[in-house]
């Protein structure tokens, strides 16, 4: 009965197939956004940064995600690509199109009415204000360049502040803002890497892993601790063929996973599940293997040209100016990919929106949403936003257990949504706790490198577990909801 259910799933009412659209109206141009984001794209070659706090220039291992050749980057690049389209995205979005509703509704019945009100619903919200505030943040650095402004000033600060609450009003507006938005923005981001591969394509062919993986042999980063003592890191061994697969995987399905999970929301606009299919296929797959695809052949192209006065550098925004041969071109560049920036910005804010509107429905959302977006605002005024990938990686790689349990309950359930779940449902929390803890291994001591791609590894985990965990009887019982009778595909 809905008298059983908490207001905020009670209250919710699914979206009208009269509203729905075309994928190119809002899945591929949403998505497109966030994997043209510079921030993605730029240190795919890199894969993991040897020191994140410092330049973030150099991979942890020689030669990074280039130390066996483009092939393999490349083929590794497709592989995650494709991962998150059917892993991480599909499941979600069709469960968003079929029902009408947004991941915190839908994710009661993996996780429970009350259950679902921490995960994913509030606690997704609120993760959201974090990327805000990372995309806040970095966009201001970048804006604030030619006037020699750093963070600290009062110019970051006041184009950090207007960032956020601009991308908060579109957020609040409605994926078909943000879309809108979406839709030209990451036409930047592309044409500057089509200009950049066009500018480096004549020294792809003699790109020469070798040599890149023996300019780490010297290299040396000293960073200066809070106690004032100075720690050298060095790069680890370059990695092989497989393990570079793993990292490029771990690095592109860590930084999409939260996003995946998000489809719920993006798609539940969408006309049917071709629409899910091709906007997914396009926006995620495509951007993602075009964005990082050009990326890696723009590094191997500046370094097969040669000339460079630090031959292990790997990240692409670095390389700009060795790739355009002009310090004032890649400062317009820069420029235009802060710009560009804005749409990711606009997604963080919807989802946060989405959050808020749906798990406190009694209060106003510009309330709920100004206060998370003040929250953003300090944190990246404060410069705490630029510390704060660590942690983002950690909650990002939470979000594998989450799409491995929701495709477990979308199967067992006839492919269909089950609907809410009294309470908190254990095959879910036992299948999230677990799969988090594989999610989390390079972050445990002594458990580094031991889990191979650990966001895949928690998907995995959180689908087996969920599944088994199902079928022994665990999970807790279904509630009616006769509001989404009707919008069931």
């Amino acid at each position: 009965m809905a008298s059983n259910l908490p207001d905020y799933v009670a209250s919710a009412r699914p979206l009208s197939k009269d509203n729905r659209v075309s994928w190119f109206s809002n899945v591929a141009p949403t998505y497109a956004g966030i994997m043209l984001w510079f921030v993605f794209w730029h240190d795919v070659p890199v894969g993991a940064s040897l020191d994140p706090n410092a330049a973030g220039q150099y991979s942890a291992f020689a030669g990074g995600a280039l130390a066996q050749g483009l092939g393999i980057a490349i083929l590794g690049l497709i592989i995650a690509a494709v991962i998150c389209h059917f892993l991480f995205y599909l499941v979600p979005a069709l469960l968003g199109m079929q029902t009408g509703l947004p991941l915190y509704i839908v994710g009661t019945s993996t996780y429970g009415v009350h259950g679902g009100f921490i995960m994913p619903g509030f606690v997704m919200g609120l993760l959201q204000f974090g990327w805000l505030a990372v995309n806040a943040f970095f966009a201001g650095i970048l804006l604030c360049q030619p006037l020699n402004q750093g963070p600290g000033t009062f110019a970051h600060a006041a184009v950090a502040t207007l960032w956020a609450i601009a991308a908060a009003f579109m957020g609040l507006k409605g994926i078909q803002y943000v879309a809108k938005v979406a839709t030209f923005f990451p036409l930047i981001p592309l044409a500057i890497l089509v200009i950049m591969f066009v500018s480096t394509m004549g020294g792809v062919g003699d790109f020469d892993q070798n040599k890149l993986v023996s300019s780490y042999d010297d290299l040396k980063v000293e960073v200066k601790q809070t106690d004032g003592s100075v720690n050298t890191l060095t790069a680890q061994p370059s990695l092989a063929p497989w393990q570079i697969i793993a990292l490029i995987g771990t690095y592109v399905v860590g930084f999409f996973a939260t996003a995946g999970a998000a489809g719920t929301d993006i798609a539940m606009n969408s006309r049917d599940g071709k629409n899910v299919q091709i906007g997914g296929l396009v926006g995620i797959a495509g951007a993602t293997i075009v964005a990082g695809g050009l990326s890696l052949l723009i590094v191997a192209g500046v370094h097969g040209k040669g000339g460079l006065a630090d031959d292990a550098v790997l990240r692409t925004s670095a390389l700009m100016s060795s790739a355009m041969g002009s310090e004032k071109v890649a400062a317009v560049f820069m420029y235009l990919l802060a710009i560009a920036a804005f749409p990711a910005a606009c997604f963080s804010a919807f989802i946060a929106a989405n959050s808020f509107k749906t798990t406190l429905p009694k209060v106003n959302p510009f309330v709920s949403v100004g206060a998370g977006t003040l929250l953003a605002i300090v944190l990246a005024v404060t410069g705490v936003a630029g510390n704060a990938i660590g942690v983002f990686t950690i909650i990002g790689a939470s979000f594998g257990p989450v799409c491995g349990s929701m495709v477990a309950d979308f199967l067992l359930s006839g492919r269909r949504w089950a609907g809410p779940r009294a309470g908190f449902n254990p095959a879910g929390w036992i299948a999230w706790i677990i799969g988090f803890v594989v999610g989390a291994a390079d972050f445990i001591p002594g458990m580094k490198g031991v889990i191979p791609c650990p966001p895949v590894a928690a998907f995995v985990v959180g689908f087996v577990l969920y599944f088994l965990l199902a079928k022994a009887g665990m999970e807790s019982k279904s509630l009616e909801m006769p509001t989404t009778a009707d919008a069931q595909a």
